[in-house]
């Protein structure tokens, strides 16, 4: 079991899964939603998890026709997204993680449209798109 929380505590959550890979998204919209170079995202199974705290403080922004972002209406974290046409799957944001965790895969998407100033430098898997 895993436990996660926005950055100002308000929002709890429970994982009841395994997080075996890390997806680094360089598209623009993840780039504009997290602020930084690129997102750090698991798939999750919805079923899996859990609020624990917070309900009432977790709104979402639809950023494209189906796909909704959750986030702490308090410290404006981001949380997790969720797509209409895929209701069994959220994307999860490992930096609200607050237990330790050991993925046996990481990947990064998108890389074509990645921010000219990042340079990726580890050995990870690489697409242009989405694969």
């Amino acid at each position: 079991m895993l436990k996660g929380s926005c950055l100002c505590g308000a929002v709890t959550y429970q994982l009841d899964q395994e997080i075996k890979q890390i997806v680094f998204c360089h598209c623009s919209k993840c780039r504009k939603a997290t602020g930084t170079a690129f997102n750090s995202a698991t798939a999750i199974h919805s079923d899996k998890f859990t609020l624990l705290t917070g309900k009432d403080k977790l709104k979402s922004f639809s950023s494209s026709p189906g796909v909704h972002r959750f986030f702490c209406s308090e410290c404006g974290s981001p949380l997790y997204s969720a797509r209409d046409g895929q209701p069994e799957t959220y994307r999860l944001r490992i930096g609200t993680l607050d237990s330790t965790i050991s993925p046996t895969e990481k990947i990064h998407i998108f890389t074509g449209s990645k921010a000219e100033w990042i340079e990726l430098c580890d050995s990870n898997p690489k697409y242009e798109e989405r694969p």
